[in-house]
């Protein structure tokens, strides 16, 4: 199953619906991004539930649109990609994976940590 995000103005997504595979044609219809567009009256862009991070979760090889689409979600017509929103003014876009990369790593020590923008640093729970 296909699923599809709709898009407004800013390109951000305002919601994600399950559909037709873009490989079925029904009635004639082959296009279901155009479809659903049409349908709602906006911007639709086919997302695929395996890809997050740049990969196909499944395969391992470049996941179709890098993310699957979440409502905040930025579609980058450039990147042909998915683009959730950025946590902190300090992060930074990663361009292979397109997720938000904290300007220091996060310890990987078994602890939880929250990151404080104030101090640019992880904090111990």
């Amino acid at each position: 199953m296909a699923h599809y995000a709709f898009l407004d103005n800013n390109n951000r997504v305002i919601e994600v619906i399950p559909g037709r595979d873009e490989d079925e044609i029904v009635d004639g219809i082959s296009n279901w991004e155009e479809y659903y567009g049409n349908l709602r009256g906006l911007r639709c862009k086919r997302t695929s539930y395996n890809s997050y991070g740049g990969l196909n979760s499944r395969t391992l090889e470049d996941g179709f649109r890098k993310n699957f689409a979440g409502i905040g979600f930025t579609f980058s017509e450039a990147d042909n990609a998915f683009i959730p929103p950025q946590p902190y003014p300090s992060w930074t876009l990663d361009r292979e994976a397109f997720l938000w990369v904290a300007p220091v790593e996060m310890p990987n020590d078994g602890n939880h940590y929250e990151w404080d923008e104030q101090t640019l640093s992880w904090i111990a729970d």
